[in-house]
């Protein structure tokens, strides 16, 4: 499956596994429940005091729709596989979906 910019979605391989990262309301919604705030999120991304556990909790809100092996602390090794220099570009596009909407 590949994502949509025109729906806001975001791609991200993981395990051989190109996942979408969708950002509808109910993922953010359980995120914000998770993480806080959305917009303290962007915030602390902006001042490069994201978490990792929080990049893949995130991740792991806006791709449910992905093969059941693909866990959460999967989603985790992959941002530390790729780095976070390969993983921003993917972050930067999902906040900025959050802030702007489609």
């Amino acid at each position: 499956m590949s994502a949509n910019a025109y729906r806001g979605e975001a791609g991200l391989d993981v395990a051989g596994e190109r996942l979408v990262l969708r950002p509808s309301f109910a993922a953010l919604v359980a995120a914000e429940e998770e993480l806080g705030s959305l917009f303290e999120l962007v915030e602390r991304a902006a001042a490069g005091a994201l978490k990792l556990h929080e990049i893949a909790a995130l991740f792991d809100h806006l791709s449910k729709a992905r093969a059941e092996a693909i866990t959460r602390a999967r989603i985790g090794e992959a941002v530390v596989e790729k780095g976070l220099a390969k993983i921003s570009p993917v972050l930067k596009q999902v906040l900025a979906q959050i802030l702007q909407g489609r």
